[in-house]
């Protein structure tokens, strides 16, 4: 099948679907990939790149009359029409409520398939376009508020927390979504509790009722005031950008502060004062960012991940990398971003659950639980008894010239083990690398008794010695190695 990546027909749409590099990749699949001529020009990936990496440049008919046809966007009814009949057409499609657009594609008889659709589960995270161009949002977000703000940073904001922390800003962020505190934290950043707590069931937010939006609103307008810089995020899909920063929040803030409005928009934005395309000033001299084209502004970078989107879908839509795509729609990331297929009206999906416990583990959790019989001081202590008992028939056992040392190795096993028992779970990587060195002391200890050959007993020790402390250092390396291998960036 082949596969083909236009021009974008919107002229402020300065990202195209494919870079030269995942050209590449979906070769690799088995597709053929056509671009049209000039298609990456505005981020920089040229005609001579794609026809390098195995693409085939044609003419803007010959790319829209593809098998699969894929850009940011729905495109408008002059490039559909060039589409043909049983083809796939795979982009950002907004379906939320847009029957008209839905019965369009039914009527073309054409596969449609929304991208920014897809579930969010662990295992569509790769395949997530809203993700991917809202971090590169967030990422020029926090460089359009450096311009505007002029000066050195305190800021606010969640998917550019990496980026404004790197910059030197003290961060905090807010969310309704409860699970989104650790992955704040663990980027450095200070996490804002808010009256308001949704349990997602689909990995989205959703729409607050009036008394909760009350609520927040009254934690935004006094996290406003705080701090210099404000960068809103939130969107829910189908419905216009909730409103998160009020007139009255923006006139209690500090001269000189930046709000970046990431959810402006003509249908309204998380600010009451942004406007679409503009940086607004207010009379207390606040600069509101209503940028709505910050992937745009990083076209390479962004072109590129939204490529990588569309390959990784296509590697679960071809199992057999033959280039032939095949839709299975019992797959449930598949399913949620069918539109249409083959003509038929597939939206919506059924409703895919990320966060809720099944009924049957929520009644286990709220049933009290049986009380355990107490178990007695020598069942919880028995072990510390009989290291005791070993201790004292070691040290009394030994010869004279050695119980000193037999003294020291007890109590240095009772203080390490109470150490490494009470050592945090996100230490335990660090804690890896001194447990290699101190393996290593024993290894140069048992090599330099290994050679006393006139006590068996010796040598048998300190053979034990070497070979569990080698199975520490290397098994050490071996998983250091391995959480090293899941930074790296893929080959394919």
């Amino acid at each position: 099948m082949r596969i083909g990546i236009p021009k974008e027909p919107y002229e402020a749409q300065t990202l195209v679907a494919a870079s030269p590099d995942t050209v590449g990749k979906l070769i690799k699949l088995g597709y053929d990939v056509c671009v049209e001529s000039g298609a990456g020009v505005s981020a920089s990936y040229f005609d001579d790149a794609y026809e390098a990496a195995g693409a085939s440049i044609l003419p803007k008919e010959d790319v829209w009359s593809s098998d699969i046809v894929t850009c940011l966007d729905t495109p408008t009814d002059a490039e559909l029409s060039l589409m043909k009949p049983g083809s796939t057409l795979i982009a950002r499609m907004s379906p939320w409520g847009n029957d008209e657009l839905i019965n369009k594609f039914h009527d073309m008889g054409i596969t449609a398939l929304a991208m920014d659709a897809v579930p969010r589960i662990s295992r569509a995270q790769s395949l997530d376009v809203r993700s991917s161009m809202m971090n590169v949002a967030g990422y020029r977000a926090v460089i359009e508020a450096a311009n505007e703000f002029g000066r050195t940073f305190t800021g606010q904001g969640l998917a550019a927390i990496g980026t404004a922390g790197s910059m030197g800003a003290q961060v905090s962020a807010t969310d309704v979504r409860p699970e989104v505190a650790d992955q704040v934290e663990s980027l450095g950043g200070t996490f804002v509790e808010i009256p308001v707590k949704q349990q997602s069931s689909d990995g989205y937010a959703k729409a607050l009722d009036e008394e909760q939006q009350k609520l927040t609103l009254a934690v935004y307008t006094e996290q406003a005031a705080l701090n210099d810089i404000v960068i809103t995020t939130a969107a829910v899909p189908g419905r216009p950008a909730p409103l998160l920063i009020t007139a009255e929040a923006v006139a209690g803030m500090k001269p000189g502060s930046i709000v970046v409005d990431m959810g402006a928009s003509p249908l309204g934005g998380n600010c009451e004062l942004s406007r679409p395309g503009e940086v607004v000033v207010t009379d207390n001299g606040v600069k509101i960012v209503g940028y709505t084209d910050l992937p745009s502004r990083m076209p390479g970078q962004a072109s590129q991940l939204f490529g990588q989107n569309i390959v990784n879908f296509l590697k679960l839509a071809t199992p057999e990398k033959d280039g032939v795509l095949k839709l299975d729609m019992e797959d449930e990331v598949q399913r949620g971003v069918a539109v249409t297929l083959d003509g038929d009206i597939m939206w919506p999906p059924p409703p895919v659950k990320v966060s809720a416990a099944p009924a049957a583990v929520a009644e286990a959790e709220a049933a009290e639980p049986e009380p355990k019989p107490e178990k007695s001081a020598f069942q919880k202590h028995w072990w510390k008894v009989l290291v005791g008992i070993l201790a004292v028939a070691l040290i009394v056992g030994a010869p004279p010239e050695m119980a000193n040392h037999f003294i020291v190795f007890m109590l240095a096993c009772v203080v390490g083990f109470y150490v490494i028992t009470n050592v945090t779970h996100s230490l335990h990587t660090p804690l890896m690398s001194e447990t290699n060195a101190i393996s290593g002391i024993i290894i140069v200890g048992a090599l330099l008794q290994i050679v006393n050959f006139d006590n068996p007993v010796v040598v048998v020790l300190a053979f034990i010695a070497m070979t569990i402390a080698s199975i520490n250092i290397f098994g050490g390396f071996l998983v250091t190695d391995r959480m090293l291998k899941m930074f790296e960036r893929s080959s394919e």
